[in-house]
């Protein structure tokens, strides 16, 4: 009787620290950049993105991102969504031709700053999801940095499968919710 009691005993311990070291949820984030702080109005107007744990390289100084202006079909032209394939955060040659674009541009824009959201599909869990498009986010700011764009001029955010673009629940609307997002100030 003793013997089952320490086997039990060892067996809850064991299962509370597995648990413990592997089921809690996990916020990945890179150092903040210095003068960051959060976006104002990036939430659709509920918590849910930030209280589930959305991953944010907010502001650069004081002002927000906003989006590209929808009358400006040069900027709109530029700052396309990036794609990618299921479960990944490579780079696609078209994503590499996009992110050129946006480096020229913010070259002869020396004043800009950039903010990447890193979006996933609605399949997989959301830790793993947030971590995915923080993923995603990080490969588009490395691209745009090795293309000589001062990182400091680019901030990160992941909101994983939080703010789908299609709502769809098939195949078409999974690859056009694989992106990365460019808000400019």
């Amino acid at each position: 009787m003793r013997n089952r009691f320490y086997i039990v005993a060892i067996m809850l311990i064991s299962a509370a620290l597995l648990c413990s070291a592997g089921c809690a949820k996990k916020q990945i984030q890179e150092e903040p950049l210095p003068g960051i702080a959060p976006v104002a109005g990036a939430d659709d107007g509920s918590a849910s993105a930030a209280a589930e744990g959305a991953l944010v390289e907010a502001t650069l100084g004081t002002g927000d991102f906003h989006e590209v202006p929808a009358d400006n079909a040069a900027l709109l032209a530029i700052f396309t969504d990036i794609p990618f394939d299921f479960d990944d955060f490579s780079l696609r040659p078209e994503a590499t031709k996009t992110l050129k674009s946006i480096a020229q541009w913010m070259l002869t824009n020396t004043a800009a700053q950039l903010l990447v959201e890193g979006h996933c599909d609605e399949r997989g869990t959301s830790e793993y999801n947030l971590a995915l498009g923080e993923r995603r986010a990080s490969s588009a700011k490395k691209y745009l940095a090795q293309l000589g764009i001062n990182p400091d001029r680019i901030a990160t955010i992941s909101y994983g499968e939080e703010k789908p673009l299609d709502p769809g629940h098939n195949e078409t609307a999974w690859a056009r919710n694989r992106r990365g997002h460019f808000l400019i100030r």
